[in-house]
C-alpha cells in the first residue's frame, strides 16, 4: 500500500496481510490534550503501531484495550484524564482529557468502510468518516455534508454528542519549480510537515536525484508538468528559477486553477517586471494578487536555509489562516 494511503492504508495493508488490526481515533478534547481530534494510532495485533493519540502519553492503555477490541470485534469509547488513575500513572498533562474510540477493522469498522476510505484518499477526494458514538452505524459520505468541518479541516463530535465526523481531505501537496539550492532544504522542510512534494524542473543538471533524493521529480517543461500533476485547492506552488521562460508557464497554469497558494521567488523590482508580463498576456488584476512575491514571510533570511524557513512559514500561515 502506498504511503498515500496514510494510516487508514496501513491499516487496510496489515488487514490484508491476515494480521488483526484496530484504529484509535481521538474523538473529543479538553484542556492541554496533547493531540487534534482526528489524530490516529493504527495497532495490530502483536502490539505493533504507527501513529499517536496522545504523543505517548496514554498509548499503552489504549493499545491494552486494542488488543481486547480485536478478540470480540466491539468499539471501545476511552476517556483518559488527570481524574483518571490510569491515564495520570502513563503521564497525561495536568488539565488535559482525551476521549479515544477505538474500532477493529472487520469488526466494529468494516473493511469496506475502510477500503472507501483509502480509496478516496489515492484518488484525491474528501470524504468523511461517521461514526455513531453511542451506536453501531458507520458511513462514508461527501464533504458537501459537512462543509465547515472541511474547509477547517476540523474533525470532531456534533452537537448531538454521538455523531462523530473524521475529515480525510485528500493529502496536502507541495509542487517547486526549479532545482535550485532553496528547494534542497524547502522539500524537505515540506515532507516533514506533511506534505506530499514533487519538484519540476527540465534541466537535468538541477534536477538530479544526487541533488533530490527520495524526491519525485519531473522534467517536462512546468507548464506541461503540472497540468499531469492535476492542480488543486490542496496544493501548494512555489516557482524558484528566477528565469521568466520556466517560472513563467507555470505561473500563467497555476493562476488556472484553486490551489491555497503560490510564492514567487524574486525582488520586488523582479516582481514587479513579472507583473507587467502578466498583464500584458491577459491575466487579471484579481489572479496576480494571489501571487505571493517576494516569496516568504519577511523575517530577514539570508542563506538558503533561513528563505526556505521563510517560505514554508509563509504557506503554513496561508493554510492555516486563510
Amino acid at each position: 500500500m502506498s504511503d498515500a494511503a496514510g494510516l487508514s492504508g496501513r491499516a487496510l495493508a496489515w488487514h490484508r496481510d491476515g494480521g488483526e488490526v484496530a484504529i484509535a481515533t481521538v474523538v473529543e478534547t479538553w484542556g492541554s490534550a496533547p493531540r487534534p481530534v482526528g489524530s490516529q494510532l493504527v495497532v495490530d495485533g502483536t502490539g505493533r503501531m504507527e501513529g499517536s493519540v496522545s504523543g505517548g502519553c496514554v498509548e499503552g492503555a489504549v493499545i491494552v484495550e486494542a488488543l481486547d477490541a480485536m478478540k470480540d470485534g466491539g468499539a471501545r469509547l476511552l476517556e483518559f484524564g488527570v481524574s483518571d488513575d490510569e491515564a495520570f500513572a502513563v503521564g497525561l498533562a495536568c488539565g488535559g482529557r482525551i476521549r479515544v474510540l477505538v474500532e477493529p477493522v472487520g469488526g466494529a469498522l468494516p473493511v469496506e468502510v475502510l477500503q472507501e476510505i483509502v480509496g478516496a484518499r489515492l484518488d484525491r477526494r474528501a470524504v468523511g468518516y461517521v461514526a455513531d458514538l453511542q451506536g453501531a452505524a458507520r458511513q462514508v459520505v461527501g464533504a458537501a455534508r459537512f462543509a465547515d468541518r472541511f474547509r477547517l479541516d476540523k474533525s470532531g463530535t456534533e452537537e448531538d454528542g454521538r455523531t462523530f465526523v473524521a475529515v480525510h481531505n485528500p493529502p496536502l501537496r507541495m509542487v517547486v519549480v526549479g532545482g535550485v539550492h532553496i528547494a534542497q532544504h524547502l522539500l524537505p522542510m515540506a515532507r516533514n510537515c506533511g506534505y506530499d512534494v514533487c519538484l519540476v524542473d527540465p534541466r537535468p543538471a538541477f534536477a538530479s536525484p544526487d541533488r533530490f533524493p527520495d524526491t519525485v521529480i519531473s522534467e517536462d517543461w512546468p507548464d506541461a508538468a503540472l497540468e499531469d500533476i492535476g492542480l488543486d485547492a490542496r496544493t501548494a506552488v512555489v516557482t524558484l528559477t528566477h528565469d521568466p521562460k520556466l517560472d513563467d508557464p507555470a505561473i500563467y497554469t497555476t493562476l488556472r486553477t484553486d490551489v491555497f497558494y503560490l510564492g514567487c521567488l524574486g525582488s520586488k523590482r523582479t516582481h514587479a517586471k513579472r507583473v507587467d508580463r502578466l498583464m500584458k498576456a491577459g491575466v487579471s488584476a484579481a489572479d496576480i494578487a494571489r501571487i505571493h512575491a517576494p516569496v516568504g514571510l519577511d523575517i530577514g533570511g539570508r542563506s538558503p536555509s533561513e528563505i526556505a524557513v521563510s517560505i514554508m512559514a509563509q504557506v503554513t500561515e496561508r493554510l492555516r489562516k486563510g
